[in-house]
């Protein structure tokens, strides 16, 4: 019997909080199905470690990750610790080096949950991301410090295996989900070269791919889109800065990046993939315990679905809107009073009335 094992970085903030509650599913869901077992190593690369250490991570982190099925990422950041220095040094790195170019971000209204625009259509398509190059390279640099000539330039890196490969997965998921379309967020009206490039290499892939519909929007309008009518949407292909935006307008659209999930995809399997909430470390409720733990449940149970288990991922997503729907125990964030815990017991017991417990 496989026994899968899962690398937890619980991170900054409330990452260990609300990570603490998703392995305490994952255990539950070890109990409900004897087939799905289990092993975690923690490793506590955060801010505290840069303090100690002067890295986020040591030097042979990468190669202490490497043989793990997966890893289940908290929430990284602290105040004490430059931004770049949390993301360069120890996310950035795990993407790249294990070549999870696809970062896969759900954009659906889980019932139980009221989305701002007051819509009664169905929300819920996906956005598929590029995650290795694009407009987060550490291309570029700067000149002139302090002076009235500084300068700085952040180059854009796009290459024809990258755009090529996201957009493969875009249309492969599209397919294997039943879905009709992909939507092209672009700008390449403006942006001259290197969205011209992906349109292009996108285009190409398109063509091979007729059975599945194509559509193509600059960023500015389909943002209004995602507002006007997000219900349009099934398959929504994005360059690295241009995906980021939008999954935290598309979280915003359907409950707040408290309920938000994400997954960071090797699809080839040859290195681990890594799950996370698309929220921060919110510095200003750690410790507090009323922290919203579904988005990092969620994640968790992308990971299950990424690791061949969809059952139990939908068993998980089930037992969310249960929770959702009877609205006793939320967390503040969305209307509730409960605290995280509550709400990660409460998720475990709607699993035992959904009859998969004894």
């Amino acid at each position: 019997m496989k026994v899968y094992n899962i690398a937890v970085l619980p991170g900054d903030g409330i990452g260990p909080e609300v990570t603490s509650e998703a392995v305490k599913v994952l255990r539950k869901l070890s109990e409900i199905d004897v087939s799905f077992q289990f092993e975690t190593e923690e490793f506590n690369w955060n801010s505290e470690y840069y303090l100690r250490h002067g890295s986020m991570m040591p030097e042979d982190g990468l190669e202490q990750l490497r043989d793990f099925d997966a890893i289940l990422f908290g929430a990284i950041g602290d105040s004490r610790v430059p931004d770049p220095v949390t993301i360069w040094e120890l996310i950035l790195p795990i993407r790249k080096n294990f070549q999870q170019y696809v970062n896969f971000r759900p954009i659906k209204l889980l019932n139980g949950l009221e989305s701002p625009l007051k819509k009664d259509a169905p929300i819920d398509f996906a956005i598929i991301r590029e995650n290795s190059e694009g407009e987060y390279t550490n291309s570029g640099g700067a000149m002139f410090q302090g002076e009235d000539r500084e300068m700085a330039v952040q180059n854009t890196v796009m290459t024809r295996q990258g755009v090529k490969q996201i957009t493969e997965f875009a249309y492969d998921y599209a397919r294997e989900h039943g879905l009709s379309k992909v939507t092209n967020a672009t700008k390449s009206n403006a942006v001259i070269h290197t969205m011209n490039f992906w349109d292009r290499v996108v285009e190409e892939i398109a063509e091979e791919n007729k059975d599945i519909g194509y559509e193509k929007y600059y960023i500015d309008a389909l943002a209004a889109y995602f507002v006007q009518r997000p219900e349009s949407f099934e398959v929504v292909l994005a360059s690295n800065l241009f995906g980021d935006i939008l999954s935290d307008l598309g979280s915003a659209i359907v409950g707040g990046l408290g309920i938000a999930p994400s997954g960071n995809i090797n699809p080839s399997g040859e290195f681990p993939s890594m799950f996370e909430a698309v929220h921060g470390s919110a510095p200003d409720i750690a410790g507090k315990g009323v922290a919203n733990p579904m988005a990092q449940i969620w994640s968790a149970a992308l990971m299950l679905e990424h690791l061949g288990r969809k059952d139990l991922h939908d068993t998980v997503l089930a037992a969310m809107e249960e929770v959702l729907a009877e609205k006793k125990v939320l967390t503040p964030d969305i209307g509730g009073a409960s605290s995280t815990e509550e709400v990660g017991d409460a998720i475990i017991g709607k699993l035992k009335n959904n009859g998969v417990i004894e």
